[in-house]
């Protein structure tokens, strides 16, 4: 509004002060006279300023037709004009029209529809690095492998979509499963692009399934230099590589070197449980018991986990029962009420023959929280305290088609491994292992659980000569595949309660070697 009144007042001034100059020149009575071929002219002041503006008009009238005499000369010798000029706007416009409708058509899903447009916007534009682009990723959609990947190396010969193409080829080797080609097209990639997050995670990715430990961790380094990862992520990313080069170093006999850097690995994270065990046991071989206990109590106290245990007892292989007992008590008290606990300390108690405390320890973890070990335990605390032998096979038959429990999870595509790994053996995803309780169909294991109480043996069942009728027990041909859940242990064996505790196998402890050696064969 404001804009508008100023320019009306500049109007208007503009106006008077050419009205005042007319008006001016008018009242000027001098006058001035030119003779033209023997003619004369009067010439007032005003008549003079009008002339004088029309030689002014005329003089670019003619300049106007000079530049286009000349501009026609050029034209005829080939030079480019405003004639050709138009043209090549006319040929821009449908140019660009058809870049936009080969955007289009990828974005409706229109691969064959993309290409064709994309050429024809390549004809019409000088613009190769976008028009290549589109029609790349219209040949993908289509399923043009061969045309993507000219399209691909097209980009690769200009410098300024070298990486694009590099990339596009990068994805075709890796969708082929080359994964050989893949990790020198990656590298060369991250050489264009260091700081490119995808690329580097890519090389990473690829490193890691190639072993090369040294050079992921120099791949998670740039990362950490460039930003692209947070500092705590880096540490136990760094871990996890630095324990899997322990573990090829150990298995190549560089005792020293994988000493190093398990040690590093349990420094850098202390809640990785694998590093932890692993440095703990190159504790113990170099004869450092103290150490070893500190680097399981620490991780246990982040974590607990079975393998912790195993590794804690291993600093002691000779023990009493009791004496275990003892020297667990710092593990236990540190997460009273953890379901790991309990199982530890039933455990424990059962390797003591104390099968009262087992019980009073696992509580009613076996009922709330039922899987394969909680169950195992169970069964052999019945054996144990002389419990019938129809209740410790009921319990073995829970067992049998309850989860296996915790287990190395692949939380990217939830595969299940045995042990923990640096990359899952099914997805390749790196560090995505963690120990949770994978997902069990129900419906799966509906037909067998209903079926097993009538072959080994009900909890809630009547007296045992009422399961023995014909009516409940099965025939023998049915039950002899679950005879080795309870066959006794041989005097020679040991008896295993888990990876972590032996005990011997004497006479008065067979009641609970049996059902926990049987529980193991059902693992």
């Amino acid at each position: 509004m404001l804009w508008s009144m100023l320019k009306a007042l500049i109007f208007v001034a503009a106006t008077a002060l050419l009205a005042i100059g007319a008006t001016y020149l008018l009242e000027i009575g001098d006058v001035a006279l030119i003779t033209v071929a023997g003619r004369e002219f009067v010439l007032t002041p005003f008549v003079s300023v009008l002339l004088a503006l029309a030689a002014l008009v005329l003089v670019w009238i003619l300049m106007r037709l000079t530049g286009l005499i000349v501009a026609g000369i050029r034209f005829l010798n080939g030079d480019e004009t405003a004639l050709t000029r138009y043209f090549n706007r006319r040929s821009e416009k449908r140019g660009f029209e058809a870049l936009s409708d080969s955007i289009l058509a990828l974005a409706a899903g229109e691969g064959h529809l993309a290409i064709r447009k994309a050429e024809r916007a390549a004809k019409l534009l000088a613009r190769p690095e976008v028009t290549n682009l589109l029609i790349a990723q219209g040949a993908e959609m289509a399923g043009d492998k061969a045309r993507a990947t000219e399209a691909f190396k097209a980009l690769v010969q200009d410098e300024r979509t070298r990486f694009v193409g590099v990339r596009g080829l990068l994805q075709q080797k890796l969708a082929a499963g080359d994964t050989d080609t893949a990790l020198k097209l990656a590298e060369k990639a991250l050489a264009l692009r260091p700081k490119n997050a995808d690329m580097q995670d890519t090389l990473l990715r690829l490193q890691a399934q190639y072993e090369d430990w040294a050079g992921a961790r120099a791949t998670l380094n740039a990362k950490l230099r460039s930003g692209t990862l947070p500092r705590d992520v880096h540490k136990r990313r760094d871990a996890v590589l630095a324990l899997a080069d322990a573990r090829e170093a150990l298995a190549d006999g560089q005792i020293a070197r994988a000493t190093e850097l398990a040690k590093s690995a349990n420094r850098q994270s202390p809640s990785l449980v694998p590093a932890a065990v692993m440095a703990a046991r190159m504790s113990i071989a170099e004869g450092k018991a103290k150490q070893a206990a500190s680097v399981i109590q620490k991780a246990w106290g982040l974590a607990p986990h079975p393998d912790l245990a195993a590794a804690f007892a291993e600093i002691v292989p000779e023990e009493t029962p009791e004496a275990r007992i003892k020297r667990f008590r710092p593990l236990l008290k540190q997460h009273q009420g953890h379901r790991e606990a309990r199982l530890l300390e039933a455990e424990l108690q059962i390797a003591a023959k104390e099968f009262d405390e087992a019980r009073k320890a696992l509580g009613s973890l076996a009922q709330d929280e039922p899987d394969a070990r909680s169950l195992t335990v169970m069964a052999a605390i019945e054996r144990g305290e002389g419990g019938e032998d129809r209740l410790v096979r009921a319990w073995l038959a829970k067992a049998v088609t309850a989860s296996r429990g915790p287990q190395w999870l692949c939380e990217a595509c939830g595969h299940v491994h045995a042990e923990w790994r640096p990359t899952c053996t099914h997805c390749d995803g790196f560090d995505t292992l963690h120990w949770a309780v994978p997902p069990q169909s129900e419906a799966a294991l509906q037909g067998p659980e209903q079926m097993l109480p009538l072959i080994v043996g009900a909890l809630d069942g009547p007296s045992p000569a009422a399961v023995e009728t014909p009516e409940t027990v099965a025939t023998p041909q049915q039950t002899a595949p679950f005879e080795p859940m309870v066959e006794p242990v041989s005097d020679e064996d040991t008896l295993t309660l888990g990876p972590e505790f032996r005990i011997d196998d004497e006479e008065d402890a067979s009641k609970g070697a049996d059902a926990v050696q049987a529980a193991r064969g059902v693992n």
